[in-house]
């Protein structure tokens, strides 16, 4: 298993990136939050290799907002989350 900490840079602040965000993040079975910081997306996933690179493609074109730079740190799986969330 595998987490990583991402940030995403662009349009993604009120255009329901984050909800868009869990969607695609449950329907992949990844464990872990999303929120929004002043001027960027934090994220955080936990779940198998393929399926973090999954959503960190999605991250980067999600198709109806533009995302201009997504930054991805890999972290130690810890395996701390029940299920995906919003952090408001």
């Amino acid at each position: 298993m595998k987490r990583a900490y991402v940030l995403i840079y662009g349009d993604v602040i009120g255009v329901f990136f984050r909800v868009n965000l869990r969607k695609k993040a449950i329907s992949l079975g990844i464990k872990g939050y999303v929120k929004n910081l002043n001027d960027k997306v934090e994220a955080v996933f936990e779940g198998t290799e393929e399926k973090i690179k999954e959503i960190i493609e999605f991250c980067k074109n999600p198709g109806f907002t533009e995302v201009n730079r997504v930054e991805v740190k890999e972290e130690l799986y810890k395996g701390e989350f029940k299920d995906f969330h919003i952090v408001h």
